[in-house]
């Protein structure tokens, strides 16, 4: 089937849509979406799932990507999006049509902290080579940039210093988000503990979400859209874990869309999941065969949004459709900050 953005529309009040977390975080409210909807909450996970189920969850850490800089008398504002192989960043620009290759960045906040244009891309995006690397790099990172928070969450005056602990999942590890991957979001020590003893497993993957999953479709034809590359990692270890729980007759348990799409990224046709490390750019529509998770834990997604057409993918438009119509009715918080939903894969 040929499937066009209108498909994947629904209406939201713009009260339902999530300033800030649960808390505690586990508290947030959790629809199961299966043969049948129930309303649950997110620490009810351990009595969802079965021993023997193992979560997937990304470990990768938000990064203060938000960025200012002078040019001459021009400011530019920066959003970082991915480290490239050469050592350069990735980046979207904004006023980019006046940057040229060669043009000197300064950024404001951090002393000496600079960066030289290598390249200038269709679309606002640009390669930057900045001028310190290593911890050098993150400290200046930190004096200069802030998160990149969504452009619904509402920061007047800027992200705050609740966001920067709100923003960060407890797996956080590997620096390299400009978004978090909100599923992970829910979790707390105390819920970890009950569904290890419920003896569902974990495993750490990672994939750094880049500025693209801000970007909204410009093609109503779906087929026409194409993902920004973002870079992730499954080590050998982790793959091992997958493919041995699903062998012994374990549910994988994706966290989150970015999981998702990293996990169908390194599996086969035969569901072996493989070591990977490199970049992906995977777009998950319906139609596309589903092999390396047979769960999903995710947030509320946005309207015509590639997020709403994975899980679409994952779990049936209808019963998507249906999901997300009982979720606006009965008061679910949307998006980053919002509840979360269970799904089965269909």
């Amino acid at each position: 089937m040929t499937f066009s953005a209108a498909d994947f529309d629904f209406s939201l009040l713009p009260e339902r849509i999530a300033q800030h977390p649960a808390v505690p975080r586990d508290a947030a409210r959790l629809l199961v979406v299966g043969e049948t909807l129930a309303d649950r909450t997110v620490r009810d996970l351990p009595e969802l799932l079965r021993p023997g189920d193992l979560l997937v969850v990304n470990d990768t850490r938000v990064i203060p990507a938000q960025l200012e800089a002078v040019r001459g008398t021009a400011r530019i504002g920066i959003t970082l999006d991915r480290s490239l192989e050469d050592g350069t960043w990735h980046a979207l620009a904004r006023n980019a049509r006046r940057l040229h290759v060669g043009d000197e960045l300064c950024f404001l906040g951090a002393g000496d902290f600079t960066a030289v244009i290598e390249a200038v891309n269709e679309g606002g995006s640009v390669a930057l080579r900045f001028s310190h690397d290593g911890s050098d790099f993150q400290q200046r990172l930190e004096a200069a940039g802030a998160l990149a928070l969504p452009p619904y969450i509402a920061r007047p005056r800027g992200p705050t210093s609740q966001d920067a602990t709100d923003y960060q999942t407890m797996f956080a590890r590997r620096e390299g988000a400009v978004a978090a991957p909100t599923a992970g979001l829910h979790f707390t020590p105390a819920l970890l503990a009950a569904l290890a003893a419920r003896g569902v497993g974990r495993v750490d993957v990672t994939l750094h979400v880049g500025a693209g999953t801000f970007l909204p479709l410009r093609e109503d034809d779906i087929s026409r859209h194409r993902i920004h590359a973002e870079r992730g990692e499954i080590r050998a270890d982790a793959a091992t874990a997958i493919n041995t729980a699903r062998q012994q007759g374990g549910r994988i348990v994706a966290v989150g869309t970015t999981s998702l799409r990293l996990l169908e990224s390194a599996t086969d046709d035969a569901g072996m999941v493989h070591e990977f490390a490199g970049e992906t750019d995977i777009f998950i529509t319906p139609g596309t065969k589903i092999h390396g998770a047979e769960m999903l834990l995710t947030n509320f997604h946005l309207p015509r949004s590639t997020l709403f057409m994975l899980v679409c993918a994952f779990a049936g438009i209808e019963r998507m459709r249906a999901a997300y119509a009982h979720a606006i009715e009965v008061g679910y918080r949307f998006y980053s900050y919002g509840d979360a939903t269970l799904l089965s894969r269909v």
